[in-house]
């Protein structure tokens, strides 16, 4: 079976938006493309990325006029990307580490796509509940045996798939999260 690649999952024609427009704009655009993101693009090319975290945090909370601030002010950057020949194994290992769930998929300098958690899970929607059942087995023979250093499976902390999730009280986690609860 060939390897899938992340043009083969990304959305092709992701929401974008200029870095001068304002909050206001891109959550009219965000909530018209009903997406959670919007990535920020300055001639062609993604500077930013701003989510609905992103202005919950910055603007809704601190109580400030979203028509009157501009996207490239409260923004998440320098932006993370990933190459539409990239294996999906790679998107999930780069959020994982990252913490984010979106990926714009760059490709000789140029936006050419965006790739979610959710695109992930929904090119394969058994693959969780795979790893869940091999991550329950893994953790069984690890209290039995005790000897691996690192399995494959679901971070039980973040929710991140990875290929290095060590068992930490009686949990198994992730490099990140295992480094953040020690």
């Amino acid at each position: 079976m060939e390897e899938i690649r992340i043009r083969d999952i990304m959305n092709k024609s992701p929401v974008i938006i200029n870095k001068k427009a304002s909050v206001l704009d891109a959550v009219k655009e965000m909530v018209s493309e009903k997406v959670g993101s919007i990535i920020v693009v300055e001639d062609g090319k993604p500077i930013g990325i701003l989510t609905e975290s992103d202005i919950m945090k910055k603007i809704v909370a601190v109580e400030k006029n979203p028509a009157k601030i501009c996207v490239d002010k409260v923004m998440s950057f320098p932006t993370v990307t990933i190459s539409p020949d990239e294996k999906i194994e790679r998107a999930v290992e780069i959020m994982g580490k990252k913490k984010i769930r979106r990926l714009p998929v760059v490709e000789n300098g140029k936006l050419t796509g965006m790739v979610t958690e959710r695109d992930i899970m929904q090119f394969s929607p058994l693959l969780l509940d795979i790893i869940e059942e091999w991550a329950e087995i893994t953790r069984k023979r690890l209290e039995y045996k005790g000897r691996e250093k690192y399995i494959s499976g679901k971070c039980e902390e973040c929710g991140m798939l990875s290929r290095r999730l060590s068992y930490v009280n009686g949990r198994l986690l992730c490099e990140s999260c295992s480094e953040v609860l020690r």
